[in-house]
């Protein structure tokens, strides 16, 4: 029985000894190779044809019923045709390219030639190197904004297009604005100053600078007040105050502007990156509609300059509650108004 045992013992050691030899042969022959890397726009085409998914049909249309002819050269001839009936709203398109040259231009023509218009495209490169994240903001309605969604996930270096037009997103904007602190009444004369934008202007006696400080402080003081000071009937043009002010007071009275502008910045989460002697700059982040109202509120005091970003969106992600949540939301249900005690 022993030497059965050594026998079989030493017949399995000479099949393994074969298989191994068999497999080192194999990878002599033909090694292993790395996968393909992703560096052209094909692979994008690839990974949509292995991942192709029947898309769900389009949404209806409303279209005009049927009418004979009677009824349609009645209407060419008296009546307007009937509009859709689908409003014309926002929609947040959100495309992940293959980061190549031309991908832009081929995106924004397909576009173009279906007659949108782009309110924002922000673009820019992501954590991988070969994607682009391309967000952009347009109008139209749901059924032709998703034909030209599916026309530009069949362009080849676009990988997919999401539509987060009613999903829960996050949506920021960058604002940089270039604020006079001079007053909007010398807003024209910043504006023809140059990059500096100073006060200049076009009569060719110019004051000096000392008297234009204390007219500028004049004008400050005069609009501080309730109700203007009537003009005197001697001067035909307007003429420095009888007791100038001092450089100091003039500085003083320019610098409240400056602080009132700082108070609404604060108000609205802006910084002040940048001053100088006539203007300020300031940064804004935050929604479009939060970046438009302090633009409005900017206004008055005289806006030299503006840029804004465009619109970033990036998807909330979803809280998911248990089951015990569920029921005990579902137990609590809507107060009774006739239960509770009265005032």
């Amino acid at each position: 029985m022993a030497a059965l045992s050594v026998l079989r013992a030493r017949a399995s050691l000479r099949t393994s000894w074969r298989c191994l030899s068999t497999t080192a042969r194999s990878w002599q022959q033909d090694p292993p190779k790395p996968p393909p890397p992703i560096d052209d726009s094909t692979s994008a085409l690839d990974y949509k044809r292995h991942q192709r998914i029947r898309p769900p049909p389009l949404p209806a249309m409303d279209l005009p019923k049927v009418r004979t002819a009677e009824e349609a050269v009645t209407n060419i001839l008296y009546n307007t045709p009937p509009p859709s009936l689908q409003p014309f709203k926002r929609h947040i398109l959100n495309c992940l390219v293959q980061n190549e040259p031309g991908v832009l231009s081929r995106v924004s023509g397909i576009l173009a030639a279906r007659g949108f218009n782009i309110d924002s495209l922000v673009v820019c490169r992501t954590e991988i190197r070969d994607l682009s994240r391309m967000c952009i903001v347009l109008r139209g309605q749901d059924g032709v904004i998703e034909q030209a969604r599916r026309q530009l996930e069949d362009l080849v270096p676009v990988w997919a297009v999401l539509d987060y037009t009613n999903t829960r997103c996050i949506e920021r904007e960058l604002l940089l604005v270039k604020v006079s602190i001079l007053g909007p009444e010398y807003l024209e004369e910043q504006l023809q100053g140059g990059p500096s934008h100073e006060p200049r202007r076009i009569d060719q006696d110019y004051p000096p600078k000392l008297e234009r400080e204390m007219v500028l402080a004049h004008n400050f003081e005069r609009s501080a007040m309730p109700e203007p000071l009537p003009p005197a009937p001697e001067a035909a043009a307007p003429t420095a105050p009888s007791t100038p002010l001092t450089p100091s007071e003039a500085l003083r009275l320019k610098h409240q502007h400056m602080n009132a502008i700082d108070t609404l910045a604060k108000q609205f989460g802006a910084t002040i990156v940048d001053v100088s002697e006539n203007s300020v700059i300031l940064e804004m982040t935050g929604k479009s509609t939060r970046v438009e109202a302090f633009l409005s509120l900017l206004k008055p005091f005289g806006v030299l300059e503006s840029a804004r970003t465009g619109l970033m969106v990036m998807p909330r992600t979803p809280i998911f509650r248990s089951p015990e949540d569920e029921e005990v939301s579902a137990e609590a249900g809507p107060v009774d108004a006739s239960l509770l005690p009265p005032g």
